[in-house]
C-alpha cells in the first residue's frame, strides 16, 4: 500500500519546465538498488533514511498536472516532521534546485540538443553524495552486470531495511561509510565480489566515517565557492577514484563541466553523429565547447537522447 503525501511543482528555479520521466531515467544508477525504476508505471522507488528510526520507502511517479507525487510505500501513515523530510528527500533527488534555464537558452540554438529545453537535463542524484560516489567506483573497469552485483550485495548484506519492507533485502538503505569500515576487505573481495576494488572501498569508508573526508560538503558548495576544478582535484585523491569515475561523479554534483568519456559514450557519440570512426577525445570535447560549463551535460543528452521514446 502506498500514501501520496506530497505534489512536487515540476519547475526549475528560473521558471524552466522539468520532464520527470527523463530525470528519472536520466542515467543508469536509477536501476541501481536502493532504487527500483519501473518502466511501464514510470516511476521511481527509493528508500530514505530518517533523523530517527528506520528508513522508509518513497514512490515519486507524475502527480497532477505539472507536478510528482511523493507516496510513502509501506510502514503506515507518517507524521508531519517525516512527510517534510521525505518530501525534501524527493526534491533532492530531482536536484530541482538546479537552475538550467541559462543551459536551455544554449540548448535552444543548437540543432541536435533543442528537444532538451523542455525539461530534460536533470542528473538523478542518491540521498547521500556517499552513496553516488561507491556507486560510481562500482562501474569502473567493468561490465554493467557486475556493476549491479556489487551495489545488490552492498545493500542487500549491510542496508537498514525500511519499515514494512523486512523480506525485500533491496530495498535496504544504501549502507553509511560506518557500517562498510566495519567491513574487512575480504568481505568486499568475497561477498561484494569487488575484486581490485576492495582495499579502495574499505580505505575510502574509514576516511569518511572518521570525517577526514567530507564528501557531502562538495553537495551543497556553489561553483562560486568552489570551482569545478578544485573538486575535481579533491575527488582524484581518493581512493578508486580516476578521470572517469571524477567526471560521472561532478555529474552527480550538478557540476556537468566534465564529458564522461568512456567505451559506451565515445562509439555511441560517433553512432549518434553518423561518423565511420570515433573521433578524438579532443574533437568531441570541441563540439560541445559553446556549452561551456554544461559541456559534460550538453554532451550526455546528446548520447542519451534514445533513451526516452519522444511524443
Amino acid at each position: 500500500m502506498s500514501e501520496v503525501i506530497a505534489q512536487v511543482p515540476l519547475r526549475g528555479p528560473g521558471g524552466e519546465p522539468v520532464d520527470l520521466w527523463r530525470t528519472l531515467n536520466s542515467h543508469g544508477f536509477a536501476d541501481l538498488a536502493p532504487l527500483r525504476l519501473d518502466d511501464v508505471a514510470r516511476t521511481l522507488d527509493l528508500t530514505v533514511r530518517l533523523p530517527r528510526g528506520a528508513p522508509r520507502r518513497v514512490r515519486i511517479g507524475l502527480g497532477r498536472r505539472g507536478t510528482a507525487s511523493v507516496a510513502v510505500v509501506g510502514g503506515g501513515a507518517p507524521n508531519a516532521a517525516t512527510r517534510q523530510h521525505l518530501t525534501r528527500a524527493a526534491s533532492h533527488v530531482l536536484r530541482l534546485d538546479q537552475d538550467l534555464s541559462g543551459f536551455y537558452a544554449v540548448a535552444a540554438d543548437d540543432p541536435d540538443l533543442a528537444w532538451a529545453a523542455s525539461g530534460a537535463g536533470r542528473m538523478l542524484r542518491s540521498t547521500t553524495v556517499w552513496e553516488d560516489v561507491v556507486k560510481t567506483i562500482c562501474t569502473t573497469n567493468c561490465s554493467w552486470g557486475l556493476t549491479t552485483k556489487m551495489v545488490t550485495a552492498l545493500v542487500a548484506h549491510l542496508g537498514d531495511r525500511p519499515a514494512g519492507h523486512a523480506g525485500d533485502p533491496l530495498a535496504g538503505a544504501f549502507p553509511t561509510a560506518a557500517a562498510m569500515a566495519e567491513q574487512p576487505e575480504a568481505f568486499y573481495r568475497e561477498v561484494v565480489r569487488s575484486g581490485y576494488r576492495a582495499p579502495n572501498i574499505v580505505r575510502l569508508s574509514q576516511m569518511v566515517a572518521s570525517g577526514e573526508v567530507d564528501l557531502e560538503s562538495l553537495g551543497t558548495a556553489p561553483r562560486e565557492a568552489i570551482a569545478d576544478e578544485e573538486v575535481e582535484q579533491r575527488l582524484l585523491a581518493l581512493p578508486g577514484v580516476g578521470p572517469y569515475a571524477a567526471a560521472h561523479i561532478l555529474m552527480t554534483l550538478g557540476r556537468n563541466s566534465r564529458l564522461i568519456l568512456d567505451s559506451w559514450t565515445r562509439p555511441t557519440y560517433a553512432r549518434m553523429a553518423g561518423r565511420r570512426k570515433t573521433p578524438a577525445d579532443t574533437a568531441i570535447a570541441r563540439r560541445f565547447r559553446l556549452f561551456g560549463p554544461e559541456a559534460g551535460l550538453a554532451f550526455w543528452l546528446y548520447v542519451t537522447r534514445d533513451w526516452v521514446a519522444e511524443a
